[in-house]
């Protein structure tokens, strides 16, 4: 049975009215989560609670299945939704120290600084910041704060802490540097109050701390910087605790090797100079989304990743191990022996376990976004 371009019309019309009525309902979602953020401000309460979230979207996929909406569609449109409404509640926030609402970020105006400058001002806290040319100032500065804060580059966060010599008692220590042993051995050695390592696993261009990792390690006094730790849980973040040698240890994974090999690809791609154009064109899903990895990585600071990769000096024999894995690997092929590499290949698939299912199906849902970002 065919459509005339009349019905087609009239059924086109049809779509814009209900997504207009969507729009007015994303509209009046966004005042009423506006109002839950302002309520969780006033009482303390997480704007990211997991049980909420589970349950919100368990009953609407049983909805959509009960309505023959597929539930797939619904629990991908609720995520986004939902994320847009961790945006709207992301305006204020409870002050979890409000007997001694001050604290100091050492390197506040840089571009991580900034961001819990900010989550910190949205809390109510009087935020004061340091930079190179305001030492003379700084026990001023620091007077009266209960929290100091090192968010400085890597190369300088050691020269920083060793100039906090002055630090009230009971002022809290911490730092955001993305290694752990020697910083927190340094706040160790100049404050002898509380201290705590933090190791921030997100960049500056986040919009908020929801579902954001922190890593924890402590160091002196955990119950003196406690409230500290509720601040970031009322942001929404969520925090790993572990010890300054397992962080750094699995940081040379996380980091080091993923960045190094990262720099690595690229470099051999600009060596080779393929057409980048031609290769965006014709790519899968997969290798668009492996490229902006890559392409990503050459858009920030080249100093920070020279930092990490460079201060962790144990990670070289780690790299070297991967480096003979690779010729190791490069040896299969040349020899020819694909039944080696299927063996291989299934012997890491073991490893991984579980895991590996999982992510078929979580890297599924990341390629259907980048099919719906193409433009052809």
């Amino acid at each position: 049975m065919s459509v005339s371009p009349e019905e087609l019309k009239a059924l086109r019309d049809q779509i814009d009215q209900v997504d207009t009525q969507l729009v007015e309902l994303l509209a009046k979602r966004a005042e009423i989560t506006r109002k839950v953020g302002e309520y969780k401000s006033k009482t303390g309460l997480p704007i990211y609670v997991p049980s909420r979230e589970a349950e919100l979207i368990k009953m609407r996929r049983q909805q959509g299945q009960d309505i023959g909406v597929s539930p797939d569609l619904v629990e991908d449109l609720l995520r986004r939704i939902m994320r847009e409404s961790y945006q709207t509640q992301h305006v204020q926030y409870l002050c979890a120290c409000p007997h001694r609402p001050k604290v100091v970020v050492i390197g506040g105006h840089g571009a991580l600084g900034g961001v819990f400058v900010d989550m910190f001002e949205r809390s109510g806290y009087e935020v004061g910041v340091i930079e190179r040319d305001d030492w003379e100032r700084a026990d001023t500065i620091i007077d009266g704060a209960c929290l100091v804060l090192v968010a400085v580059p890597i190369k300088l966060t050691e020269q920083v802490i060793a100039k906090l010599t002055n630090l009230p008692k009971d002022c809290v220590l911490a730092d955001i540097t993305s290694i752990k042993t020697s910083p927190l051995q340094a706040m160790l050695e100049v404050h002898q109050g509380p201290v705590v390592g933090l190791h921030p696993m997100f960049g500056p261009d986040v919009a908020g701390m929801v579902k954001q990792v922190v890593v924890v390690c402590h160091g002196r006094e955990p119950q003196a910087y406690e409230w500290l730790l509720e601040q970031m849980r009322i942001w929404g973040a969520a925090l790993k605790i572990t010890t300054p040698q397992q962080h750094d240890n699995a940081m040379a994974y996380i980091q080091v090797m993923r960045h190094f090999g990262t720099f690595v690809y690229g470099a051999h791609l600009a060596a080779e100079d393929p057409q980048l154009q031609e290769l965006i064109d014709f790519s899968s899903p997969i290798y668009r989304l492996e490229l902006a990895m890559v392409g990503r990585l050459f858009a920030q600071d080249p100093s920070l990743y020279a930092d990490i990769i460079f201060n962790n000096k144990d990670s070289i024999e780690l790299l070297r191990r991967f480096r003979d894995r690779f010729d190791e690997c490069l040896q299969i092929l040349d020899s020819g022996d694909k039944g080696q590499f299927i063996k291989a290949f299934m012997h890491i698939g073991q490893w991984f376990g579980e895991y590996s299912k999982r992510c078929l199906v979580d890297s599924k849902k990341l390629l259907l976004k980048a099919d719906d970002d193409r433009t052809l």
